[in-house]
């Protein structure tokens, strides 16, 4: 919605939201906690903090090729399935029969949703460019799982604000001399695309901090799939504001991956009840 209003770069959009996440280093401040974190963790905090920014620029940059919804369809399927692989591969996790089937159904539906659009890319030019589209939002996706995984191996004190600052500063030092190089640098020129810009910021910051806090009580790919539902308001945002076509097979895959949410839903609560009983 900000880019449709605004039609401001990519990495103009990813500086913006960067700029939300500088004023946390005023709470490590007066916390007493160093703003880079532990020196033992400090290269894994910001391995964290690059992740998430190649994940986010991935991601803003394919929007605008590619239809909201199949952007964020794409960058979720992929984010939880490389999350449930790194983490049976290098973290010996294993999932139950109810994850499995949450997991398995949260795709199905991502792949209902995606399938269509995938059979009627052009050719020349315009296809190059909505494949080259789809490329970053599958390596968006693949960033998230590996922000994630480096994430719930970090564990100190105000780690949360910590790589919530880092995020900010790592963008900020990332993005500002590519949007110089790459783009020519601009300003919202109205209230409306002010407002979009902002609510970006703040929104992102929110669930920037919600999705860290989330992987540590649960397994990463459970969390790649709840935030699935992503996929479904991006496709709200799709019809009712940018006025941009859903055909039935989109609202027949939201279905599918609002079903598959649920299933992982209750079962992680039902095993949390089952824990806190015993």
């Amino acid at each position: 919605m900000a880019y449709q209003a605004s039609h401001l770069p990519s990495l103009e959009l990813l500086i913006c939201r960067c700029l939300f996440h500088l004023p946390i280093a005023l709470l490590l401040k007066l916390r007493g906690d160093p703003l880079l974190g532990p020196p033992d963790v400090r290269g894994r905090a910001c391995l964290h903090a690059l992740f998430n920014v190649l994940s986010i620029g991935c991601a803003y940059s394919a929007v605008q090729v590619v239809p909201a919804g199949n952007a964020a369809t794409v960058r979720k399927d992929s984010s939880t399935v490389c999350s449930a692989l790194l983490a049976l591969c290098l973290e010996s996790q294993h999932l139950s029969g109810y994850d499995w089937c949450g997991l398995l159904g949260s795709t199905l539906g991502l792949i209902i949703i995606l399938g269509p659009g995938l059979g009627t890319l052009q050719e020349g030019t315009t296809g190059l460019y909505t494949a080259l589209g789809y490329v970053l939002t599958f390596l968006g996706g693949l960033a998230l799982s590996l922000g994630l995984l480096v994430y719930r191996s970090l564990d100190f004190p105000s780690c949360l604000l910590t790589v919530a600052f880092l995020f900010g500063l790592v963008g900020l030092v990332g993005s500002v001399p590519g949007l110089f190089l790459l783009q020519t640098p601009g300003l919202p020129n109205d209230p409306l695309s002010w407002s979009c810009v902002g609510a970006v910021g703040i929104l992102a910051l929110v669930s920037f901090v919600s999705v860290s806090y989330a992987v540590t009580k649960a397994h990463p790919a459970l969390v790649c799939a709840v935030l699935h539902s992503e996929v479904v308001v991006a496709l709200m945002l799709q019809y009712y504001v940018l006025y941009e076509t859903v055909a039935p097979s989109d609202i027949m895959g939201a279905g599918v991956v609002l079903g598959s949410i649920a299933i992982i839903t209750t079962q992680n609560l039902s095993c949390e009840r089952e824990g806190q009983v015993e």
